[in-house]
């Protein structure tokens, strides 16, 4: 694996980090992601000290990261029944090329 060494911003910190190369993006997007709320917290409410925003804005994240664990693509009810349409058609097509 070819590691990369970069550096990422979070409410005014420098974090020296040594990722995958294939990573890069995503830490990049995770870090850009965290230093906008934690901005839109400064900008809402009267917090001064950047541990305290950064409590709130992992307390955001992690809840969004809850609320998506456990649930699959099947959940959702109009996509099982799109499969099950794809399944009866590919059936359907199985069945007139066997006779």
């Amino acid at each position: 694996m070819d590691k990369l060494k970069i550096k990422v911003s979070i409410a005014g910190r420098v974090y020296p980090l040594t990722i995958n190369r294939e990573e890069e993006e995503n830490i990049r997007k995770a870090a850009s992601k965290i230093e906008a709320i934690v901005k839109q917290f400064e900008s809402n409410y009267a917090v001064k000290d950047k541990q305290d925003l950064l409590a709130m804005c992992a307390l955001q994240l992690s809840s969004k990261v809850e609320e998506t664990k456990g649930k699959t693509l099947l959940d959702e009810p109009e996509l099982e029944n799109n499969i099950d349409a794809l399944e009866a058609d590919i059936t359907a097509l199985l069945n007139r090329s066997l006779t």
